[in-house]
């Protein structure tokens, strides 16, 4: 009967474990110095609190999981470095942002952490709202207002910069 009960917890282990490189992604996004080592305490934290990881889709726990941790090692960097307070806005990897429209990448950037964070859970991590909501610990209709104004705040931007191609871009992403 145990028997049965760890190959049940080890056959769902294997369910959580597939989005290994969507968390060393999320990490690398959002400007680790070792997402790797990310992804690997979030599957160790999984593991110990299985029960408590969603079965319909783990994504949104993972990656809240992944952000704590996150704060975490910021926490510590600004230990290090004699500061005390965790950057305003840390960067998603300047190699993804690199990839973006210039004009997009720029008013990204001039984002608060919140919007950016809204926008690239639905974006790069391919999150429905409802699940970017759970992710972030929200209501679904607090996310939904939070995507919309982010959206709407993007789109001022790139107005005002006159980012033409950014603007075209940005409504292919959020159709």
């Amino acid at each position: 009967m145990a028997n049965d009960s760890a190959v049940e917890a080890e056959a769902r282990f294997r369910e959580v474990f597939v989005h290994l490189p969507e968390v060393v992604a999320y990490a690398r996004r959002r400007g680790s110095r070792d997402p790797e080592a990310v992804g690997a305490e979030v599957l160790t934290i999984s593991w110990r609190k299985l029960a408590e990881v969603p079965t319909d889709d783990p994504r949104p726990w993972l990656f809240a999981t992944a952000r704590n941790l996150l704060l975490a090692e910021w926490r510590k960097a600004s230990a290090e470095d004699g500061n005390d307070e965790l950057p305003e806005k840390p960067l998603e990897s300047e190699l993804e942002i690199q990839i973006l429209d210039p004009e997009l990448a720029r008013c990204l950037r001039a984002l608060s952490v919140r919007d950016r964070e809204a926008l690239l859970l639905v974006a790069w991590e391919d999150l429905t709202p409802a699940l970017a909501a759970r992710s972030l610990g929200v209501s679904q209709v607090a996310f939904r207002v939070r995507l919309h104004r982010s959206r709407n705040r993007l789109r001022r931007l790139l107005e005002a910069s006159e980012g033409t191609d950014a603007v075209a871009q940005l409504e292919v992403e959020q159709s």
